[in-house]
């Protein structure tokens, strides 16, 4: 696929923006990468590792000449920083973004966006529970869907190039519309956070009173609550917050699912929950048939040295 800007700056240093740089390189990009992120901190360790070409003290000189702008910062953020870089932007230039949230990141940046820049937004749905620019990794997109959710008016063009730039780092993509991104992301990612948030908070109440006992004897359905739980929350914090009415929703349905097996285990229902995780199994076994995972032990993840 090939990959048609000459120079692609990318807005905040963390794991998405850093594995960014790294799948593209391996794609055999030849133009510039720039980037910025707010700490000096965060900044210096992206020189020391060589994460993009330059690193630069200010989003307005990262984006200078930049036909794609990539802001990978909390969704909350996400307008201020388009309002700071506006002026910086390249006449004709692409901005697009990475968050898990669309319908607050259009109403967010839109507005702040010259008339001759085209706005493309973009949702990889690829991630770890750890942050930083130490953490990322060229194959994190790899076979894993990169959403494209165009503003209303998004050039047909420059939602085609950022559509093969990221078949070229490795994604499948598909072109979605706003609203039904937010439902989807709902069901399939902010739910189970929260649920796992949730559990890993419940648990370390009980543990308290239990000398440490849950995290002593952790199976693997508990573990890997953590690992969801131990994401970024100031991301999280700010995907519930921007995803409101779509959470909501889907809470609501799951309230209604959990309160339905309560009954079944307090009248004894057998049949009912057998039939409920035989269907559930299946969801899983789909996920995996679909290359989204994998049975092998531990679902392949790599141990923790």
């Amino acid at each position: 696929m090939a990959i048609s800007y000459d120079r692609i700056a990318l807005i905040g240093l963390g794991l998405i923006a850093g594995s960014m740089a790294l799948a593209l390189k391996r794609a055999g990009y030849k133009g510039e990468i720039t980037g910025y992120a707010r700490t000096p901190e965060t900044r210096a360790v992206a020189r020391e590792i060589g994460l993009v070409d330059r690193v630069c003290d200010s989003a307005a000189e990262a984006v200078e000449d930049a036909d794609l702008v990539v802001l990978c910062v909390p969704v909350g953020a996400m307008g201020a920083v388009a309002a700071e870089i506006a002026p910086a932007l390249k006449s004709g230039a692409t901005v697009s973004d990475v968050g898990s949230v669309k319908a607050a990141v259009v109403d967010a940046v839109a507005p702040h966006l010259p008339e001759n820049i085209h706005f493309v937004p973009t949702h990889p749905m690829a991630g770890t529970e750890h942050s930083g620019p130490r953490a990322g990794f060229a194959e994190l997109f790899d076979n894993r869907w990169c959403l494209i959710v165009p503003a209303a008016g998004s050039d047909a063009d420059a939602v085609a190039a950022i559509e093969a730039m990221w078949q070229a780092m490795g994604a499948n993509t598909e072109v979605m519309e706003v609203e039904h991104h937010d439902l989807l992301c709902a069901i399939v990612s902010h739910i189970p956070h929260l649920i796992a948030y949730t559990m890993v908070g419940v648990a370390d109440d009980f543990s308290r009173v239990s000398e440490q006992e849950v995290i002593k004897f952790s199976a693997a359905g508990f573990r890997d609550f953590t690992r969801i739980a131990a994401s970024d929350p100031t991301m999280w914090r700010d995907v519930f917050l921007n995803n409101k009415e779509a959470t909501l929703e889907i809470l609501g349905r799951f309230t209604e699912e959990l309160f339905a097996l309560q009954r079944a285990i307090r009248t004894g229902d057998g049949e009912q929950l057998f039939d409920y995780f035989t269907h559930t199994r299946a969801i899983r076994r789909g996920i995996i048939e679909a290359g989204q995972d994998t049975d092998a032990p531990d679902f392949g993840r790599a141990k923790v040295k």
